[in-house]
C-alpha cells in the first residue's frame, strides 16, 4: 500500500521538501509559533468558517427569513442578478489576482463589508423607497463575495495537512450551514400551526431582527483581523511568499490562463458549472410546487440540516487513514456517481407521482401534519441536500490536490464560484422559460460532468510535494513557467 507524504510544504512546489533537520533558524521559529493560536493552521479554518457564518451564512438566513422581502420582488431579482453577475466576472479576473498581491486577510477584509452593506441597503430602501441602492451594494457585493471566497478556498484548501483536508472542508460546510438551519426551523416553528399554502404568515425580517443580522454581519468582517498569511503558517510553509516576490498584473494574469488551460482543471469545469444549477430544481420544481407552506419550511431546515450531515460522510471518505490519496479521489468519485443515480433515480419515481397530481390542478397539496405522503418527498429532499453537499466537497478536495499553492487554490476557488454562478443563472433562465423535462436535464449534466472529470480524478497523485526527485504532476508545469515568467 502506498503512503501519502505528510512532509511540511516547500517554498516551490517543483522544490524537494526540505528535511526537518536542515531547517532554518526561520523556519525551526516558525514551528515554535505555531502554538500561538492565530499562527495554527486548524484555528485559521476555524476563523475563516466563522467569518463566512456571520457573512454568508447570515445572509441566507436571512433570505430565509425574508430579508429580501423587505424590497419588492422586481428590486430583489435586480439585486440577484448584479450579485451573480458581478460575482461571476470578478471571481476569476479579480479574485485571484487579488489574493496573490493582497493576501488572504486583506481579501477577508476588502470584501466582508459588502455583506453589511448590502443588508442595510435592503432596509434603507424599505424605509425611503429608494431602489438604486440596493442594486448598486448588490454590485458591490458581488465582487466582495468573490473576495471573500477566493481566501476561504486557499485556506480551507491548502492551510491543513494533505490527509486533514476532507475534514476541513467538511468542518466549513457544518458552521457555514448552521445559519441557515437555524433559521429554517425558527420559521417553521413560527409557521408550524399555519395552514397557509402560499406564502409565509410572518413576512419579513423585523427592524430590530435586522439590526442583530447587521451587527453579526460586522463582527465577522472586522474577525479578518486573525487571518495570517500562509507564510506565517507552519504548514503553508513560504509558498505564498514565493509567488508573490516580483509579480506583476500582467504576469499573474499570463499565470492564471496557464493554469485554467490545464487538461486537469478543464475536466473539472463541467462539475463546478452544476454546482448551483440543480438548486432551483430542488427548491422550486420539487419543494414549491408540493409542499404547504410549513411542510416547505421543514423541508428547508432539513436540507441545511442535511447538508451538513453530507460533509461529515463525505470528510470520512476523503481522509479516510490508511488509504493513499489517489485511491481516496476514486473512490470519493464512486461515491457521487453511484448516489448520483440512486437519488436522482428517486427524483424521476417522486416526478411521475408528482405528475399526477398536477394533471388534476393540485398544488402545494402535502402536509406534514396528519398525511404521511409528506414523507418520502421530505426524505428524498433530505437526500438532494446530502448530495449537495458531496458536489461541493469533492469539488473542494479536488481543487486541493492540485498543489499546495494557496494561490493557485484561490484561482482556482475563483474559477469554481465564476462558472457555479454561471450554471445557476442558466438554471433560472431556463426555469423562467418554462423547460421541459428539467429532472432529465439536470440528472443528466451531472452525470456527464462526473464522466468528463475522470480523467482529472485518475490524475490525483499521492501528494502535491515533490520528494525525494519524485515528479509531481498536475499542475506543476504550469507553476514551474509561471515562476520562470518572473525571472
Amino acid at each position: 500500500m502506498e503512503t501519502e507524504s505528510e512532509k511540511t510544504p516547500s517554498p516551490t512546489i517543483n522544490a524537494p521538501a526540505p528535511r526537518e533537520e536542515d531547517a532554518s533558524p526561520v523556519a525551526k521559529a516558525q514551528h515554535q509559533r505555531i502554538q500561538f493560536p492565530p499562527l495554527d493552521p486548524w484555528f485559521q479554518v476555524y476563523t475563516i468558517s466563522a467569518i463566512c457564518h456571520c457573512t454568508v451564512g447570515m445572509y441566507n438566513a436571512m433570505t430565509v427569513l425574508g430579508g429580501p422581502g423587505m424590497v419588492n420582488h422586481t428590486v430583489a431579482t435586480r439585486a440577484a442578478i448584479a450579485i451573480f453577475a458581478t460575482m461571476a466576472a470578478s471571481s476569476l479576473s479579480v479574485a485571484g489576482p487579488m489574493f496573490d498581491r493582497l493576501g488572504p486577510r486583506l481579501c477577508v477584509l476588502l470584501g466582508g463589508w459588502t455583506y453589511p452593506l448590502h443588508v442595510g441597503s435592503l432596509f434603507y430602501c424599505n424605509s425611503t423607497g429608494n431602489a438604486t441602492l440596493v442594486v448598486t451594494s448588490g454590485a458591490i457585493l458581488g465582487v466582495g463575495a468573490s473576495l471573500v471566497w477566493a481566501a476561504q478556498g486557499a485556506i480551507v484548501t491548502t492551510y491543513v495537512p494533505e490527509a486533514q483536508r476532507g475534514l476541513a472542508i467538511a468542518m466549513f460546510l457544518f458552521v457555514l450551514n448552521i445559519g441557515g438551519s437555524i433559521a429554517s426551523l425558527w420559521d417553521f416553528l413560527s409557521n408550524s400551526y399555519s395552514t397557509d399554502t402560499a406564502s409565509h404568515s410572518a413576512g419579513t425580517v423585523s427592524d430590530n431582527a435586522h439590526f442583530w443580522f447587521l451587527a453579526v454581519m460586522c463582527m465577522g468582517w472586522m474577525s479578518g483581523i486573525w487571518i495570517c498569511p500562509p507564510s506565517s503558517v507552519v504548514r503553508a510553509g513560504h509558498l505564498q511568499q514565493e509567488a508573490r516576490e516580483n509579480r506583476n498584473w500582467r504576469q499573474m494574469l499570463q499565470s492564471t490562463s496557464q493554469i485554467m488551460s490545464s487538461w486537469q482543471v478543464l475536466g473539472m469545469i463541467p462539475l463546478f458549472f452544476c454546482a448551483n444549477m440543480f438548486y432551483e430544481y430542488q427548491k422550486n420544481v420539487v419543494s414549491h410546487w408540493t409542499f404547504n407552506i410549513r411542510t416547505r419550511l421543514l423541508f428547508g431546515a432539513l436540507y441545511w440540516t442535511a447538508q451538513m450531515v453530507g460533509g461529515i460522510i463525505i470528510a470520512v471518505v476523503l481522509d479516510f487513514p490508511g488509504v493513499n490519496r489517489r485511491a481516496r479521489a476514486r473512490v470519493a468519485w464512486l461515491l457521487l456517481f453511484v448516489s448520483g443515480i440512486i437519488i436522482w433515480g428517486g427524483g424521476h419515481a417522486f416526478q411521475k407521482w408528482s405528475g399526477r397530481h398536477l394533471l388534476h390542478e393540485l398544488k402545494h397539496y402535502v402536509d406534514f401534519k396528519g398525511d404521511r405522503t409528506y414523507m418520502s418527498p421530505v426524505f428524498l429532499c433530505i437526500l438532494y441536500g446530502m448530495y449537495d453537499s458531496f458536489w461541493q466537497s469533492f469539488c473542494y478536495w479536488l481543487m486541493g490536490a492540485q498543489s499546495n499553492n494557496p494561490t493557485v487554490t484561490a484561482i482556482l476557488v475563483g474559477a469554481y464560484k465564476t462558472f457555479q454562478s454561471v450554471g445557476g443563472a442558466v438554471a433560472w433562465c431556463l426555469n423562467a422559460n418554462k423547460m421541459p423535462e428539467p429532472l432529465a436535464m439536470h440528472w443528466g449534466l451531472c452525470t456527464a460532468a462526473l464522466i468528463i472529470a475522470i480523467p482529472s480524478v485518475l490524475a490525483v497523485t499521492l501528494t502535491s510535494v515533490k520528494s525525494n526527485g519524485n515528479a509531481r504532476a498536475g499542475l506543476a508545469d504550469v507553476e514551474q513557467r509561471a515562476e520562470v515568467n518572473e525571472k
